[in-house]
C-alpha cells in the first residue's frame, strides 16, 4: 500500500459510506421484520440494526481536546500508535489514537486504515464505538473513552480488588454478543483476528466492548475463509488451523475467545512466565470434568455454579484444535446462557479426540518466535506477536 493523500481519504470515506447506506438500505428494504426478528430469537431484547454516526474532526478539535496531546494525557501506547484521552467541547471524554510519526511501516498505515474501514460500519454496545476519525496532519481515530480501561487492566491488576463472579459472567456473555454480532450481524461478516482481554474495554457499568480492529478481516459471504500470511495475533490465541496453516474464519475468533473465557474464570494469563499457555494448561483439567481446580483462588468460592459449569464447558468446545467440532459463537452463547445444555449433542468420536491430541503441543514452538508490538486499543499497550 502506498501512502494515500487527504484528498484520496476524504473521497474513499465518502464512497464507501454511500455504499455502506445503501447496501444497508437494499437489505433493510428486502426483509426488515426478518432480519430482527432473527436478532430478537436469539438475543432477546436486543436493538434493532442502526446506522453508524460518524464524523471527520480537524486536527485542531482533537488538537485542543487532548491538551496538545501532552504527556499526561496518554493512556496507552503500541507499537505503531499512540492513545490520549481529551475531552471535546460539550464535555464529552474521548480517546484519539494516533499513528506516530515515526512510523513509516507501510503495512501499519493499512492496518491502521482497515480499522477506519471496518469500526466505521459497525453499531453495536459491545463492539467499541467509533465517534469518527482526522486525516489532516496524521491519521488519528476517535472513540468514546471507556473509563475503566481493558478486561486486562481490571483483571490483572493487583492493585485493585479481585474482580467478582457476577461481572465476569457478564463481561463474557457481552463479549460473546459482541462476536454474534461481527460474524452474523453486521452487513459483511468480520473476523476480527486479535480476540483478547487487552483488547475489549469496560464501560463504567462494566460492560465489554470489543476494540483495535488494526487485523480484522472482511470476509465475503460466497467465500468459506481467508488464507492470511504472515501470520498476526497474539500467541496463546492463535487457533491451530491460523498458526500453522494461516487458515482464518470465524472459528479463529471462536478459538481465542475459548482462551479469553478461561482468562475470566481463572484470573490467570494467556501465556505464563514458563510459556505454558492458558489452553494447554487447562485443557485436563476440563478432560477430568475438575472444573472447580480452573476458579481464579482470590473469588473465595463467591461464583455461581451452574454459570461456572456452563462457562467451562463453552470454553472446552471453543479450544478444540479442530475448527470443525468447534461451536460456532452463537451456539457457544446458548451454551453459556441457556439453563440445561445438551451435551451429548457435542460429544466427539474417540477417533476424532485422539487426533486432537496430535495438535496440543503445537503452542510449544509460539515461545520461540518474536513478538513484535503492533497495535494499541484506546487504554491499554497492547502487544502482539507475529511468526518469523
Amino acid at each position: 500500500m502506498r501512502y494515500m493523500r487527504t484528498g484520496s481519504l476524504k473521497r474513499l470515506f465518502s464512497i464507501k459510506r454511500r455504499s455502506f447506506e445503501a447496501d444497508v438500505g437494499k437489505q433493510k428494504s428486502d426483509s426488515p421484520e426478518e432480519d430482527n426478528n432473527e436478532a430478537s430469537n436469539i438475543f432477546p431484547g436486543a436493538e434493532p440494526f442502526k446506522r453508524p454516526t460518524w464524523k471527520c474532526f480537524s486536527f485542531e478539535q482533537i488538537f485542543v481536546a487532548t491538551n496538545g496531546f501532552c504527556s499526561e494525557n496518554m493512556v496507552g501506547k503500541g507499537g505503531y500508535a499512540e492513545v490520549y484521552r481529551g475531552t471535546i467541547g460539550d464535555g464529552e471524554a474521548i480517546a484519539v489514537k494516533r499513528l506516530t510519526k515515526e512510523s513509516t511501516d507501510e503495512r501499519k498505515e493499512k492496518d491502521f486504515l482497515t480499522e477506519i474501514g471496518t469500526l466505521a460500519h459497525v453499531c453495536h454496545p459491545n463492539v467499541s464505538s467509533l465517534l469518527g476519525c482526522c486525516i489532516d496532519n496524521g491519521l488519528y481515530l476517535v472513540f468514546q473513552f471507556s473509563s475503566r480501561g481493558s478486561v486486562a487492566s481490571v483483571l490483572h491488576d493487583e492493585n485493585l480488588p479481585a474482580m467478582d463472579w457476577k461481572t465476569r459472567y457478564k463481561i463474557a456473555v457481552g463479549i460473546a454478543k459482541g462476536l454474534h454480532y461481527l460474524h452474523d450481524g453486521c452487513p459483511r461478516r468480520i473476523i476480527h483476528r486479535d480476540i483478547k482481554a487487552s483488547n475489549v474495554l469496560l464501560t463504567s457499568d462494566y460492560e465489554p466492548q470489543i476494540s483495535d480492529f488494526g487485523l480484522a478481516k472482511w470476509l465475503p459471504s460466497q467465500w468459506t475463509h481467508h488464507s492470511i500470511t504472515p501470520i498476526e495475533g497474539t500467541f496463546g490465541h492463535l487457533a491451530p488451523e491460523y498458526f500453522m496453516h494461516g487458515v482464518v474464519d470465524e472459528k479463529t475468533d471462536v478459538f481465542a475467545f475459548g482462551v479469553l473465557l478461561l482468562e475470566l474464570i481463572s484470573g490467570k494469563k494467556p501465556v505464563d512466565a514458563s510459556h505454558q499457555s492458558l489452553h494447554s494448561w487447562a485443557k485436563p483439567i476440563l478432560s477430568q470434568g475438575e472444573i472447580e481446580k480452573l476458579v481464579d483462588p482470590r473469588l473465595g468460592g463467591a461464583y455461581d455454579d451452574a454459570q461456572l459449569d456452563r462457562l467451562a464447558f463453552a470454553a472446552s468446545l471453543c479450544i478444540r484444535a479442530s475448527s470443525t467440532w468447534r461451536p460456532t459463537i452463537s451456539q457457544a452463547l446458548e451454551v453459556m446462557v441457556e439453563g440445561e445444555v445438551d451435551r451429548e449433542k457435542w460429544k466427539m468420536p474417540e477417533e476424532e479426540e485422539e487426533e486432537q491430541e496430535e495438535f496440543w503441543g503445537y503452542e510449544d514452538l509460539e515461545s520461540e518466535c518474536d513478538t513484535t508490538s503492533l497495535s494499541a486499543s484506546p487504554h491499554d499497550s497492547l502487544t502482539s506477536t507475529r511468526s518469523s
